[in-house]
């Protein structure tokens, strides 16, 4: 059968059979972005969030005559990731120029590293969620600066593709970028999609942990792109990769291998030949269109960068730094849940949520580890479900949540009112003081307005009171309730049961 070239989206094998017929091979390239206070090779800040080109500069604008100059702590943190990453790092590197064209890279190139990385041949142990254990050996981590962004106007996907204008904003041209590689991922199996998640989701721990980087993927601080090829079960050979890129969220990351590797059988198939092409993941049905065609090193004509030196890495300086490493996660994880008395799996599931380090916060700003746990992965899972967002996403802290625990626990709000509390801090409403005052929540006091509530249930429920004094203690739920719906949920439920005993004896 002839190869015909196309792109054959739609059509996608049954998992089950893909893994009958073929062996997947995964690459993970993870950008992160350092969370210094200004710019990789020159001063202006690195502030997220503020107004489009208003931290710009001439060395990130690319104007004539504009010399970089290295951020000292660019290059401490990317040594600091390197060991967290058990990696070498380099003595001698340098920084060299990737050439391009992307309107949003002012200069028509990007600094990076090519051939002399600061950090290589590492490893990372990831715990898939039966506890399996495995082992990510990583490539290299390099040092590089973001490209601005480009905002798409006229489209219907937001994308470059039916727009009618773009809008290029530099603030984040220069931003300090890690790009973490992974060496081929192998004999993974049905398993390669759960990997990759897994493997993110222990990246993005590591350099929380590290206090080198948010690792907001919303917010696009860290962001991934899966590289993926198929051979036949059985051979060696590497298929044709694919490259998703910026896959901004953990379900993403797994659902784009899984669609790859669906897609990408269909096409061997179906006899449609795979290019080497880069693919933009669709967050509406977990599939993946065409970008471009790839480029190949040669295409990127690296050469060292004339206008900066040498990044030297004495061993002194890597081990002064190796000591001011923190707890790793995953010794972490473990005195935690030793502490908390939790099971594998709940570990598992917290980590997987992303709410474990959330929960940690809330703990050390008051709250029990069991009231931390209720409130990130029941309410709030629930609240960020609804917004399509993760936990983080959230517009609440632990603080906050904290604070709500400690109103509730001095009985100045329910659970009920409580819930209302925080979806006024998630409604942009003010702080929990401001939205429970506001709102007007903290639990009623006032023993005569609630001794009145109380008297007029009862004469309005005279068969339940006949109950009550013939032994059924248990009917008094209804009179609490018209209580509550009296006193619209502020009243204290402990309080009216109290006052209901007192009333009928």
């Amino acid at each position: 059968m002839t190869a015909v070239v196309n792109d054959y989206s739609d059509d996608v094998m049954d998992y089950d059979e893909v893994l009958e017929r073929f062996d997947p091979v995964m690459g993970m390239e993870v950008h992160v972005e350092l969370a210094t206070r200004t710019k990789m090779f020159s001063a202006s800040s690195a502030e997220f969030g503020d107004d489009p080109n208003t931290n710009v500069d001439p060395c990130s604008l690319g104007l004539p005559g504009a010399l970089p100059v290295v951020n000292r702590q660019g290059v401490e943190w990317a040594i600091k990731i390197g060991l967290a990453l058990n990696c070498d790092i380099a003595p001698y590197s340098r920084f060299a120029r990737k050439n391009y064209f992307y309107p949003d890279q002012p200069k028509n190139y990007q600094i990076s590293q090519y051939d002399e990385p600061i950090a290589h041949d590492g490893y990372l142990d990831i715990v898939l969620d039966d506890g399996t254990e495995w082992r990510i050996e990583i490539e290299r981590a390099h040092m590089e600066e973001d490209t601005g962004k480009l905002t798409h106007l006229g489209g219907a996907t937001g994308r470059i593709h039916g727009a009618t204008a773009s809008l290029v904003d530099c603030n984040r041209a220069g931003i300090p970028l890690i790009e973490i590689v992974t060496k081929p991922i192998e004999g993974a199996g049905e398993r390669a999609p759960e990997i990759a998640r897994a493997y993110v989701t222990a990246l993005r721990e590591l350099v929380k942990a590290l206090e080198v980087s948010d690792a907001r993927m919303d917010q696009g601080s860290m962001r991934v792109d899966s590289n993926l090829s198929l051979r036949a079960n059985g051979t060696t050979e590497f298929g044709t990769r694919t490259e998703t890129k910026n896959i901004n969220s953990l379900k993403s990351v797994e659902q784009a291998v899984r669609f790859e590797m669906q897609r990408q059988a269909a096409c061997i198939v179906n006899g449609v030949e795979i290019i080497q092409e880069t693919r933009h993941y669709q967050e509406a049905d977990g599939s993946t269109s065409r970008g471009r065609v790839k480029e190949t090193m040669a295409d990127y004509r690296y050469f060292n960068d004339p206008d900066l030196p040498p990044v030297l890495a004495p061993s002194e300086w890597v081990e002064e730094i190796r000591e001011t490493l923190p707890e790793m996660p995953w010794i972490r994880r473990a005195r935690i849940q030793e502490e908390w008395g939790l099971k594998d799996e709940e570990m598992r599931d917290l980590v997987n949520a992303g709410a474990l380090d959330l929960i940690i916060s809330t703990v050390e700003a008051g709250a029990t580890p069991a009231e931390a746990r209720s409130w990130w992965v029941a309410y709030l899972a629930q609240k960020a479900n609804e917004a399509g967002t993760d936990l983080e996403g959230l517009p609440i802290t632990p603080a906050q949540v904290a604070e709500v625990v400690g109103l509730i626990k001095e009985g100045k709000l329910t659970n009920k009112l409580a819930r209302q509390a925080v979806d006024g801090v998630l409604a942009g409403e003010g702080t929990v003081a401001e939205v429970v005052a506001a709102r007007g929540l903290e639990v009623v006091r006032d023993d005569g307005a609630i001794e009145k509530a109380v008297e007029d249930a009862l004469a309005a429920n005279p068969d339940i009171v006949e109950k009550y004094r013939a032994g059924n203690k248990k009917v008094t739920g209804a009179i609490v309730g018209q209580v509550m719906k009296e006193t619209r949920g502020k009243a204290d439920p402990a309080q009216v049961n109290q006052i209901i005993a007192a009333k009928l004896g």
